[in-house]
């Protein structure tokens, strides 16, 4: 059986593609009910959308392939702790589960800087597993962001 690692180390491989088309390295597997896997990463700079994020990209083609914008019983996995918009995406998605890597303490929404994953106020909560790979996907993140240092 694969576990969160191995779903983990896929999206990983999807922010590497992003770190080489100067996106910021995140990426995204989203493993449907049926056991198909869909697979993103950022693009908003490439795409010219600000709504771009690895997340957003990888539920609408999600949604496309399942001719559905319900992703019930679907997992995702993120190497970094989505936004308030993907946090949103994910509830109005309905997907039934969240795996993230890295925490985002300045834009995090799920646990770090909001807590829009478990608020019970809204209609569909996921369950979350925070700090899969945390450590591979956070310094992805740290080495890209200091190379552009440099290069300014």
């Amino acid at each position: 059986m694969k576990d969160d690692n191995y779903y983990m180390s896929k999206a990983l491989q999807q922010a590497e593609i992003a770190a080489e088309i100067e996106e910021v390295p995140v990426g995204a597997l989203l493993l449907l009910a049926d056991g198909s896997e869909v697979v993103s990463h950022n693009a908003p700079i490439d795409l010219h959308d600000a709504s771009a994020h690895a997340e957003m990209r990888v539920i609408r083609k999600a949604c496309r392939q399942n001719g559905n914008y319900r992703l019930a019983d679907s997992t995702l996995y993120v190497t970094l702790e989505p936004c308030l918009m993907c946090a949103g995406a994910i509830v109005h998605a309905r997907i039934g589960r969240v795996v993230y890597g890295a925490s985002d303490p300045k834009t995090g929404a799920v646990a770090s800087l909001y807590q829009v994953l478990s608020d019970k106020r809204l209609n569909h909560q996921p369950q979350v597993t925070s700090g899969v790979m945390a450590d591979a996907c956070g310094e992805l993140l740290k080495s890209f962001f200091r190379s552009r240092r440099k290069k300014v």
